[in-house]
């Protein structure tokens, strides 16, 4: 790991970063070590955010500087050599609920699923009720993932997974939720089968559900 790196993206130097993610990949460093130190510098991003020495503007920020980073990469995962031979292993669908529109930890969650194998499909922002229904219906995914941030979502993954319930999809459906203050009184309030802490809490229950070593 280049703790060098790490701290820079903490810190939200965005210039460095850009420039010492280019110099390290015409090195000829794995682009996965680049994505791991990504996730690293991420996670003291969120650590900063919940201590309350980072603000929303901060997170925000950190979201766009992700982007960039993985605009950077990304093309190199999929185009050398084990990036194009990388299988998809499963689909997976993933919104924030209705009434909420935050999507940091949302993209954050979709990127970390991509990059480790799988077909993510993100629906954004504010989704009805009806919308996600649609998704799992013509998506067919085994594991389906519902954000929200503000406490108001609770109420909306429970209408939610609830709908796809009674349109009789919810048996071979995994669902995990994840965001703000979500935890285990949560999930049983809103029928969810887990919740994650983070994106990496995703990726790890998606690959226990499917068997994924």
């Amino acid at each position: 790991m280049s703790e060098e790196y790490v701290k820079l993206l903490a810190d939200l130097e965005e210039e460095k970063v850009i420039e010492m993610t280019k110099k390290r990949l015409e090195a000829g460093e794995d682009p996965m070590k680049i994505l791991d130190d990504t996730r690293a510098g991420m996670a003291i991003v969120g650590q900063r955010f919940a201590a309350g020495e980072y603000f929303l503007p901060e997170l925000v920020f950190s979201g766009e500087l992700l982007k960039s980073v993985t605009d950077i990469v990304k093309p190199l995962l999929s185009g050398g050599e084990g990036g194009s031979k990388e299988k998809k292993y499963a689909k997976v669908v993933i919104g924030t609920v209705a009434g909420d529109i935050h999507d940091i930890g949302l993209n954050i969650v979709e990127f970390m699923l991509d990059v480790n194998g799988f077909d993510v499909t993100n629906l954004g922002v504010d989704v009805p009720v009806e919308k996600f229904v649609e998704a799992v219906k013509k998506i067919k995914p085994p594991v389906l993932g519902l954000s929200g941030f503000l406490t108001p979502a609770f109420d909306a993954m429970k209408e939610t997974i609830e709908a796809l319930e009674k349109e009789g999809l919810r048996k071979n459906l995994k669902i995990m939720i994840g965001g703000g203050q979500i935890d285990d009184e949560v999930r049983k309030y809103t029928g969810a089968d887990a919740f994650g802490k983070d994106a990496m809490a995703a990726v790890t229950l998606t690959k226990n559900w499917l068997g994924i070593k």
